[in-house]
């Protein structure tokens, strides 16, 4: 997917220093640039990458109001005005994307200009990014497991009870002069504390862990009012905390009703109410394309992907599904060019000069970090595939349970029908 895609566009106004006016247009925001464009030429007055500014501020003076001023490391400054929604939600928006900008190429950008990119490390960062998601994937598969298990436990639980029950028809159904009566009705308040113990439990177990986090400008509403914040997705519902860490609301996995994906930069999350307004949130985020894909894994049947999502949906599933698949045959080909790359004596006396010069396409140190990272999936992979195994016959023994429960909660009931 194109980092170059276009995250938000606003009418404003531009200020020609030269000209000494404004001019009408719109600015638009990738995740890597930021121009704008004239509402009657259409032409491109100002065109620079995030990378080059060194200061965003709010300004105002006895001319200019409500101004976005923009200074760049050749010292060229920018005015914006008369922006829409307003100037705070354009501001929250543009800085959100030059810190998270500045924050991903600190690090890469002492490594990149210390080794040029070469084959190897693309390789790697390619299957590291698949680590990732696969440890992804077994963390909701592990969080899913938990959830059958606590089925299971319910349902023995409710078998007892429902032990419990045919002895109380038992003894409904018996006559009065039976001696054993007393001992019958002692059942439930002794049995009582044990299901409400196992209850407690179940609600303790398997808190859920955090799956990813990540910063996000978050509005509610209206689109005028903005807060920075963090979206927080766990293996059973979502959490939206502003600034101070502070919970603003959870979603629980069975409450949220639908998620829109309206670029891959930007989405909203709502819970319908009936006789009351919905919970709605909007939210933007640098890291944003790297959520997209667990939300559509843990809510596959409630989101939605609009016009400008959909079609970059469409064009990520197809060539991306390719390029997993070439990069695992460019991996084991690559790693074995890489081993078999020494000449042979034959080879030597026909092209002694080009076998001299020529290097691996991967060195030994990104061949000794592509083994690692294909072990650690070949064991994720085994991992989820003895997981599912076990899925698989705890749903078989849960499917037998809720029929044998199905079946004497039917025979209870003709009972306490005879009974009445």
């Amino acid at each position: 997917m194109s980092r170059d895609i276009c995250v938000h566009t606003w009418p404003c106004s531009y200020y020609l220093e030269l000209e000494k006016q404004w001019v009408p247009g719109k600015l638009s925001l990738t995740s890597l640039s930021l121009k704008f464009m004239t509402d009657k030429t259409r032409e491109i007055l100002v065109n620079f990458p995030l990378s080059s500014i060194i200061e965003i501020k709010k300004e105002a003076s006895y001319f200019i109001f409500s101004s976005i001023t923009i200074l760049e490391k050749d010292h060229n400054k920018h005015w914006f005005s008369s922006l829409q929604p307003s100037r705070n939600v354009v501001f929250s928006i543009i800085e959100h994307f030059w810190r998270e900008l500045l924050l991903s190429q600190s690090g890469a950008a002492v490594e990149e200009s210390s080794s040029p990119m070469t084959k190897g490390k693309e390789l790697t960062g390619l299957m590291a990014c698949t680590q990732k998601r696969l440890e992804d994937t077994a963390r909701v598969l592990h969080h899913q497991g938990k959830q059958l298990d606590s089925i299971s436990r319910g349902l023995d639980k409710m078998e007892s009870d429902l032990d419990v029950a045919d002895r109380l028809l038992t003894e409904l159904e018996s006559p009065s002069w039976w001696p054993f009566s007393f001992k019958l009705w002692k059942i439930p308040s002794e049995t009582k504390p044990k299901w409400d113990a196992s209850m407690a439990s179940s609600k303790a177990f398997g808190k859920e862990g955090i799956v990813i986090k990540i910063p996000a400008v978050i509005s509610q509403k209206t689109e005028s009012h903005v807060k920075p914040g963090r979206l927080t997705v766990l293996v059973s519902g979502l959490e939206i905390q502003n600034s101070d860490s502070l919970l603003m609301h959870r979603f629980e996995r069975e409450e949220v009703d639908d998620i829109k994906v309206h670029t891959p930069y930007e989405i909203s999350i709502r819970q319908r109410f009936i006789g009351k307004p919905d919970i709605a949130y909007r939210l933007i985020s640098a890291k944003m394309p790297e959520v997209i894909p667990i939300l559509e894994m843990q809510f596959s049947k409630k989101i939605e992907f609009l016009e400008d999502a959909l079609m970059l949906r469409s064009t990520r599933t197809s060539p991306l599904a390719e390029k997993g698949y070439s990069v695992w045959h460019a991996a084991s080909g690559l790693m074995d060019h890489a081993m078999h790359c020494e000449p042979s004596s034959g080879s030597q006396e026909g092209r002694p000069l080009q076998l001299q010069t020529s290097e691996p396409l991967i060195s030994e140190g990104d061949s000794q970090e592509l083994r690692q990272i294909l072990r650690k999936l070949k064991d994720l992979a085994l991992d989820a595939e003895t997981e599912l195994e076990r899925q698989d016959e705890a749903l078989d023994g849960i499917t037998a349970a809720v029929d044998r429960t199905t079946l004497t909660i039917d025979k209870h009931n003709r009972r306490v029908k005879k009974l009445t």
